[in-house]
């Protein structure tokens, strides 16, 4: 009886070991389970929008809008035939081949298969269409075919481009987005109130008076976004800057573009980054170089020496922006250049100076030339309506007097300059341009540039690299460009602007933008 009992006790002990362990395992598999199903849920609301924001919103037409923030967003709605990469390479992205088939001629092809958002295919008709919108003059856009005179159609998919002369590196020029012909049929362009169609990775699925979305576009032909993370983009509108870095400051707005100078006064100190990127405002001092004086190469690389362009740019500029000598973006693929200077050293100009027969006596250098007597006092033309400019104008003499050569300066209107930089009557200006992505240089150094410069080399080298394909070679060229420039110095490249990429801390993903396409790799960024 006795071992019976202890029978059944030995049996209810191991019942109770089997339910533990059974109860064990049970409940290590659903923790497990659970664990799973956070890590999903974790996944699964991964933030897959993004909050941009633009002031004074004109039109999300990107030929008749003229707000550089709305035809930045643009690029991510509608496309191109070519397309400029981070280092300012081209790229064909509607365009599937682009042929120069005379000076004037180019023939391009495209792929009926890429289709706009309401999935009706990309034809001959539309890049026909568009370019003669921009012929009639008012887009920003219009520059880009000023010098096309007809499209042909040649088939569904082929058109061919006649221009009135030889353009340098015209491909750049087809960087304006492509719009529907079909789409406006039978209404004006300008007065459409249609929602615009594109071919890009996002499409509009909504504009309303505060507000645009825009959803991925699953069809998009390129399959660069097929991984993308972001599904949906509100793009916010704001009436004024103001307004816009209020609601950055409350968390409403993920990343917007500016050329404010002056952010933190506006944002203050809370947490983002701001990622600048080279405009293409490119400001220089142009020298006559048919000056008695200036035509000596040697007296303006003395000047260049003397000029500190940091100071300029912390002190007039308030570091936002970067020295930049020569008009090609540092960071272009054809400019090797290891520096972008010759940098500032006041005693190297008074040496090469002393070297070249010039001598200071009585406060000014001088030097005697056939019986004639050159001095170093020049004049430097600024327009009176750009304050900016004539500070640097003052800085610049400040800082050529401290080495002795002594400057006026001569502020004149807007009228007045335009006449004196069109009649060359100066000695030196002050001017600047907006420069094309085009490495195209015709105008700093071909016929007619505004320093009256010439040199055979360099325009043997232009009529060479028009019609060179291979990328070093083309290095090669405008290394040998470079080097003449920086020993001959025809002008001196002061300042770049620059924009600024404005993201709160929530936003991950590399920013590789540039002064073609802040927003370039935006398929690759999130929030978190």
């Amino acid at each position: 009886m006795k071992s019976n009992f202890f029978k059944y006790i030995f049996i209810i002990f191991v019942v109770v070991i089997v339910i533990f362990a059974i109860y064990m395992i049970y409940f290590k598999k659903e923790d497990k389970q659970n664990n799973i199903e956070e890590n999903v849920v974790e996944e699964t609301t991964e933030i897959k929008d993004l909050r941009l924001g633009i002031s004074n919103y004109d039109t999300i037409n990107p030929l008749i809008s003229n707000n550089k923030e709305v035809l930045n967003i643009g690029k991510l709605i509608f496309e191109p035939l070519m397309n400029v990469t981070e280092d300012y390479k081209l790229e064909m992205c509607l365009a599937t081949e682009c042929s120069k088939t005379s000076d004037t001629t180019y023939v391009v092809k495209i792929d009926n298969n890429k289709k706009w958002h309401d999935g009706s295919p990309l034809i001959a008709k539309d890049i026909q269409f568009t370019i003669d919108r921009l012929k009639e003059g008012k887009s920003i856009y219009s520059y880009n075919v000023e010098k096309v005179i007809s499209v042909e159609i040649l088939d569904a998919s082929t058109v061919k481009i006649n221009l009135s002369e030889e353009v340098p590196f015209f491909e750049y020029n087809l960087t304006f987005p492509i719009m529907p012909n079909n789409y406006y049929l039978g209404e004006d362009f300008y007065e459409s109130t249609k929602t615009p169609q594109g071919t890009g990775m996002y499409k509009i699925t909504k504009i309303d008076s505060s507000y645009i979305v825009l959803e991925k576009n699953t069809k998009w032909w390129n399959i660069k976004n097929k991984d993308s993370k972001i599904e949906k983009i509100y793009v916010k509108q704001y009436n004024e800057v103001g307004e816009l870095y209020n609601s950055f400051k409350l968390g409403n707005v993920d990343i917007f573009t500016t050329e404010n100078e002056n952010l933190e006064q506006y944002i203050g100190t809370i947490g983002y980054s701001n990622t600048q990127v080279k405009a293409r405002e490119f400001d220089y001092l142009a020298f006559n170089c048919q000056n008695a004086v200036l035509e000596d190469s040697n007296v303006r690389k003395a000047i260049n020496y003397a000029i500190d362009k940091t100071n300029i740019l912390s002190s007039i500029y308030n570091n936002q922006g970067y020295v930049a000598e020569f008009p090609l973006d540092y960071g272009n693929y054809l400019y090797t250049r290891d520096t972008n200077s010759l940098g500032y050293n006041p005693e190297q100009s008074k040496k090469i100076l002393q070297e070249n027969g010039w001598e200071y006596k009585n406060k000014r250098w001088q030097k005697t030339e056939n019986y004639k007597t050159k001095r170093l006092n020049l004049t430097l033309t600024v327009n009176s309506t750009n304050i900016k400019r004539v500070a640097v104008a003052e800085n610049i003499k400040n800082q050529l007097q401290d080495i002795g050569i002594n400057v006026t300066i001569q502020k004149v209107s807007d009228s007045k300059y335009k006449q004196i930089l069109e009649n060359k009557s100066y000695e030196m200006i002050l001017t600047g341009v907006y420069n094309s992505y085009s490495p195209d240089l015709t105008s700093f150094f071909g016929e007619n540039n505004l320093q009256n410069y010439s040199n055979n080399e360099i325009n043997e080298i232009l009529s060479q690299i028009k019609n060179i394909k291979e990328e070093q070679t083309l290095k090669q060229k405008y290394e040998r460009i470079v080097n003449i420039f920086f020993d001959e110095q025809p002008f001196i490249g002061i300042y770049r602007g620059r924009t600024n990429i404005v993201k709160n801390q929530n936003l991950a993903g590399e920013i590789k933008g540039n002064n073609y396409f802040s927003y370039y790799g935006l398929e690759n960024w999130y929030r978190i």
